[in-house]
């Protein structure tokens, strides 16, 4: 018999203790729990940042609201889809990292087009819209 895992591993075998390795990580109630907390706590905190006016500056605002977005999706893969550096033989950490490549992309992509939206085609004084036909 091979010292190497094989391509395919039976569900039976992985579900009974035989597998080589290639076991997804499982949660606990306690990291489901610690899950939610932290969820609920990254949604809190945006919520109260932009209802209390906490920085004068919307550009600040805008980008703490965004990074806390950014770690919910990491919390939530984490603690929700299990992904570590054991399971999967490591490849869940590279779904990882590429899904915070992919979110990166996303966000200064829309920050970008929300920008220029605003600098492009919202008109800049009363007078100009007084103008508009």
């Amino acid at each position: 018999m091979s010292s190497q895992a094989p391509a395919h591993e039976d569900a039976h075998e992985a579900h009974h203790g035989h597998s080589h390795g290639h076991q997804a990580g499982h949660g606990t109630f306690k990291s489901y729990v610690t899950g939610f907390v932290l969820s609920v706590i990254l949604t809190a905190i945006p919520f109260w940042l932009v209802m209390a006016g906490v920085f004068e500056s919307h550009i600040v605002t805008a980008l703490f609201v965004m990074a806390l977005g950014a770690v919910q999706i990491v919390v939530h893969m984490i603690f929700f889809l299990h992904m570590n550096m054991k399971s999967e033989g490591g490849w869940t950490i590279m779904a990882l990292i590429f899904t915070i490549i992919i979110v990166a992309i996303a966000l200064s992509g829309s920050l970008w087009v929300m920008y220029h939206l605003n600098t492009n085609m919202m008109p800049m004084s009363p007078e100009m819209m007084k103008n508009m036909p």
